[in-house]
């Protein structure tokens, strides 16, 4: 801005510029619309301390920091009355001293807006007047005295109006004792606490009493009451207001101490309801939070998929015509679109997991994942975190979340493979989940709600497992409410030769290799007691050893056709096969794996090992070799 005096719009401009300069009071001309100090008389800047070119640099707000409230209020009082008068407001000298001054504004119209022409007085001043003036202002005093409170409650009156009348905003204001003083209409429909309820009351016990949570929020510790004690601005964003029903409104509120001679006299509370912003904002949160729950919950399916698809082995469909497999293709035709619990029985290597994946992919439930758990290969301490997740810090390595595949299958299926190895102790859990559909993570108190179908699995006879005490009943028959059997491949003896050509023609050998009759006969005739994954090891055998474009069809020679005639209750190639009691087969599988120790030397696990000629999990045969009594004599080397 340039050094002249501000030009008002007049004929008699240059006169109003003279008087202006050459007033003996100090003047200010100020554009409350744009917070600033237009220009300033000589008598001004000597009782402010600034250079006049440097007060019309200056905005009104900066030269009363921290006085906005009263500022405002000042303001709209010489706009609406056209004069007013008040000692409310100190500005601060050029020194940084604070200055007790009376103000005498009024309103000087310029257009379509108004400016204000502020005249100042020294307060300080007429006290350090000498004696002369003494007698004077004694004989004055009455008078004066008099005109003053009156001019005070008019202002105080005057203020309590405009506050009262502002829009939007809720405003009130408390004394120094914390008893309310007024309260404007903005207020009231926010709080549901009427003028007359409140005014000459203490407030904070009535609307700010608690904190969100509901516990207590002593007065002491409130800003409120904090700016009339310290006589600083308060600014707060994230409390609550209790309404007169007893709710909460979240609010955002600045406490601006009030003055009177340089006294802190109460404070007056300007505060927005932020409840919608906060719900908005916490909405967000949770859908951020939703967000990476799901990619988290993504990224374990995707490692579960592709860990699935490099250990998967057997073909993706139930292969076979004989009256077994048509049995079971009813069956699972039957309980697919249900979401009744499964149970899948028969020997190792029949295919249960084709089933179960079978039962899947006919339900409802075929776009969410199958999941499945192998429960002969989880260490009895991590089952529970195995099936449930935990939560980071629960146990020694836990470093971060992790999700149970309970959660991971939700809204799919779980499959339980060797349902039978499930620790006693953790099995009342997996009831509960079964039965409630909701469970914990390890080292956390949040209840999380699952929908899971769960398809389980077992070689066992988990009927003798519950009389002997080591599978609970309760579990047993929740899991049993769909028995299907899967056959052994030798009780389906005509579906052999279409198995072994799948298998010559999968994706895995890409053969143009084809059984001959002969191949096919001999085949037949073996009792596979490792079933079809037994006989997918000997077909990718004799791919590796064919010659001159014929199968080398190698087959062990203990269980062949003679040995079948002889054991007990081993069916003849050609004769339909004979109905084993389970002692039988607990006999036969006894024998059959005391033959594998015998041929591996008694050597369990390992390359050359028992568990490897059978075509088990090393701790699969484990189990088995405990359950049937079976001591491995070199068990701990092999494994070592």
């Amino acid at each position: 801005m340039d050094s002249q005096p501000y030009q008002l719009a007049s004929r008699d401009a240059d006169l109003r510029t003279v008087s202006f300069d050459y007033a003996v009071e100090p003047t200010l001309l100020l554009d409350p619309d744009a917070d600033q100090i237009v220009d300033a008389n000589p008598a001004a800047c000597a009782l402010l301390g600034y250079d006049r070119v440097l007060l019309r640099q200056t905005r009104i707000s900066a030269l009363h920091p921290g006085q906005v409230p009263a500022l405002i209020v000042f303001t709209q009082a010489v706009l609406d009355k056209g004069a007013w008068w008040t000692t409310t407001l100190t500005p601060r000298h050029a020194t940084g001293e604070t200055l007790r001054l009376e103000y005498a504004g009024s309103a000087v119209p310029q257009g379509e807006r108004a400016l204000l022409l502020l005249t100042m007085s020294d307060l300080d001043a007429r006290r350090r007047r000498g004696v002369d003036g003494a007698a004077e202002d004694h004989m004055r005093s009455g008078l004066a005295a008099w005109q003053r409170v009156e001019r005070v409650f008019q202002d105080i009156e005057r203020e309590n109006q405009l506050i009262l009348r502002a829009a939007g905003e809720g405003i009130y204001g408390v004394n120094a004792e914390g008893k309310t003083t007024f309260v404007n209409p903005a207020a009231e429909r926010m709080l549901g606490w009427s003028a007359e309820e409140l005014v000459g009351k203490a407030i904070h016990p009535i609307m700010h009493h608690s904190h969100a949570d509901g516990s207590h929020y002593p007065d002491h510790d409130c800003p409120i009451y904090a700016a009339f004690r310290d006589g600083a601005v308060h600014n707060v964003d994230n409390e609550v207001f209790w309404r007169k029903d007893g709710s909460k409104v979240w609010v955002e509120y600045t406490s601006t101490p009030i003055r009177d001679r340089s006294m802190v006299i109460g404070a007056v509370i300007v505060f927005r309801d932020v409840s919608a912003r906060r719900a908005a904002d916490e909405k967000l949160h949770a859908a951020l939070a939703e967000v990476d729950r799901l990619r988290e919950r993504l990224e374990l399916e995707n490692a579960y998929l592709q860990e699935e698809i490099r250990i998967e082995t057997n073909p993706r469909g139930i292969i076979g015509q004989s009256q077994a497999i048509q049995q079971t293709l009813r069956q699972v035709k039957l309980v697919a679109p249900t979401t009744a619990a499964v149970m899948i029985t028969g020997e190792s290597g029949t295919g249960k997991e084709l089933i179960a994946r079978a039962i899947h992919e006919a339900s409802a439930r075929r776009d969410r994942p199958l999941i499945r758990v192998n429960c002969a290969a989880i260490p009895r301490e991590l089952f529970e975190s195995e099936f449930f997740g935990h939560v980071r810090g629960a146990f020694t390595g836990a470093v971060r979340d992790r999700i149970g595949r309970f959660e991971l299958a939700s809204g799919g299926t779980l499959f339980l493979d060797e349902v039978g190895e499930i620790p006693l102790e953790l099995q009342g859990k997996l009831l509960r989940v079964l039965q409630e559909g909701n469970f914990e993570r390890v080292g956390e108190e949040r209840t999380r709600a699952v929908d899971v179908r769960v398809i389980a699995a077992t070689n066992r006879n988990l009927k003798q497992e519950v009389a002997r005490g080591k599978f609970r009943e309760d579990l047993y028959f929740r899991l049993n409410v769909f028995p299907v059997e899967s056959v052994p491949l030798r009780e389906r003896r005509e579906d052999i030769p279409l198995l072994a050509q799948h298998f010559l023609m999968s994706e895995k050998l890409r053969s143009d290799l084809r059984l001959s009759e002969g191949d096919a006969r001999k085949l037949a005739r073996y009792d596979w007691p490792g079933n079809v994954r037994e006989l997918q090891n000997v077909i990718e055998r004799a791919v590796i050893l064919a010659q001159n474009g014929r199968l080398r069809i190698d087959l062990p020679d203990a269980p062949g056709p003679h040995v079948a005639a002889a054991s007990p209750g081993r069916a003849r190639a050609d004769a339909r096969p004979a109905v084993m009691t389970s002692a039988e087969l607990r006999d036969l599988e006894r024998s059959n794996i005391q033959a594998a120790l015998l041929a591996c030397n008694g050597k369990v696990f390992g390359p050359g090992g028992a568990a490897e000629l059978l075509d088990l999990k090393p701790t699969t045969l484990a189990s088995r070799m405990k359950v049937l009594g079976i001591a491995g004599a070199r068990s701990g080397q092999a494994a070592g």
